[in-house]
């Protein structure tokens, strides 16, 4: 049981990601559907149809396929999570933080008088996850003897995606971005015993009684990551396009915590945590995407993607490092996701297009593995969105999306319960030069 506990203390500290300053994303694991308004009304499904100057960090070689312009999005998110102690006698309680406002930003436009090569790119939010629980009862043995828990994570991602495309021939389009990015992590995580430390000694199998195990890494570490996606577009006739792009590994630097004496109460083995510096070390995964883009008629778009997200390889063998050998491992029990994505598209007139999409992908965690994602409730599975655009004159366009997440929720041996669903809306400013 101890081990699971660890876990659910780290597991705020495991998802380095989150758009803007949002801290709550929690789609596609810790990743968000799409980016921008276009890309989230068609629910991800834009690798054969980028649509938007925001390609330029899901597949780069839809720049040579988008017109000249700039766009800029904001998405209000929304989302709703609580976790449940009812069944160990403790409290349902709900997190706190409900409204992140997520903005990204993009551009692109011709290189030279050929028509041949585009450069692109821009500022996106591409993840995260975030919560904020009050102080509240976690185990009720009756008799004043209970055990509570407090939690809070704020967390930031974002990524820069310089891009280059080129059209090879009049079937095919290649791509590639260099992605630069930047995340933040600060997290506090609390256990106190109010019974002497009988039952966090039983609920940790820690060696002696302990009254309160702490896990504070509330001073905010960054460190900045790189990477590289690549994309190509490959028109089959004249209405079936076909899309790939790969996005590799985003390597990081440490993050680096100056902490003070038991701020981590102990590690592995239970020697306690010792002022000195401390050092996460998270990158982001690697993925590979396909899709297709099939024009039904001349109004009508149906785009489909399927995506593998590799959580094994970036969420399985994590630990906080620090001064005489201390190591706090980590283990989120993450499993790799394949997303499903499929989004239509309908051109009402020349001024007005409207769209609907669908996501589904299994959330990368099981039941089993609720204890260590207290403040990590990566659940949510299906979502259904909406959205459309309307060009305002010659050179400005407004877009907009709405996504709804049903309620997911897992709940372990125990009866501890994690849940979350969410909503969120957006608007997008696009110019055409």
């Amino acid at each position: 049981m101890r081990s699971m506990f660890k876990r659910s203390l780290i597991a705020a500290s495991v998802m380095g990601a989150l758009a803007a300053a949002g801290t709550a994303h929690a789609t596609n694991g810790y990743q968000l559907i799409g980016v921008g308004a276009y890309q989230k009304s068609l629910a991800g499904a834009v690798t054969a149809a980028p649509g938007s100057a925001m390609t330029a960090i899901s597949n780069p070689a839809g720049l040579a396929r988008i017109e000249d312009r700039a766009d800029f999005s904001m998405e209000a998110f929304m989302p709703k999570r609580y976790t449940d102690f009812s069944k160990l006698g403790g409290e349902k309680v709900d997190s706190d933080a409900e409204l992140y406002g997520v903005p990204a930003l993009g551009w692109k436009g011709p290189v030279g008088e050929s028509g041949k090569m585009w450069f692109g790119g821009g500022m996106y939010g591409t993840s995260g996850l975030g919560v904020d629980y009050p102080y509240s009862t976690m185990v009720d043995m009756g008799g004043g003897m209970t055990a509570d828990f407090e939690g809070y994570s704020a967390i930031q991602f974002w990524q820069m995606a310089p891009a280059l495309a080129w059209n090879v021939n009049e079937k095919l389009d290649l791509g590639v971005s260099l992605n630069i990015d930047y995340q933040a992590v600060s997290f506090k995580q609390r256990f106190v015993d109010n019974a002497g430390g009988v039952i966090l000694q039983n609920f940790l199998g820690a060696p002696v009684p302990v009254n309160e195990f702490n896990f504070d890494l509330s001073r905010s570490a960054a460190a900045f990551g790189f990477g590289f996606t690549i994309g190509a577009l490959y028109d089959v006739n004249e209405r079936l396009t076909l899309g790939a792009s790969y996005k590799s590994k985003q390597s990081f630097s440490d993050l680096e915590y100056n902490l003070a004496a038991g701020d981590i109460t102990f590690d592995d083995v239970g020697n306690p945590g010792t002022a000195g510096q401390y050092t996460l070390g998270l990158d982001f995964p690697q993925q590979l995407a396909v899709g297709l883009a099939y024009d039904v008629s001349d109004k009508v778009t149906v785009s489909a993607d399927v995506k593998w997200i590799n959580w094994e390889d970036t969420m399985d063998d994590l630990a906080v490092e620090g001064p005489n050998g201390f190591r706090f491992s980590m283990d989120p029990g993450w499993e790799d996701q394949i997303v499903y994505a499929v989004g239509v598209q309908f051109a009402v007139n020349e001024k007005v297009n409207l769209r609907t999409g669908y996501n589904y992908s299994k959330a990368p965690l099981e039941d089993e593995d609720v204890i260590s994602n207290l403040i990590l409730p990566a659940v949510v599975e299906q979502h259904f969105t909406v959205g459309g655009d309307v060009k305002l004159d010659k050179h400005w366009d407004l877009g907009f999306h709405a996504m709804y997440v049903p309620e997911e929720s897992f709940t372990d041996a125990s009866g501890v319960e994690i849940a979350m669903k969410q909503s969120s809306v957006g608007v997008n400013l696009g110019y055409r030069f």
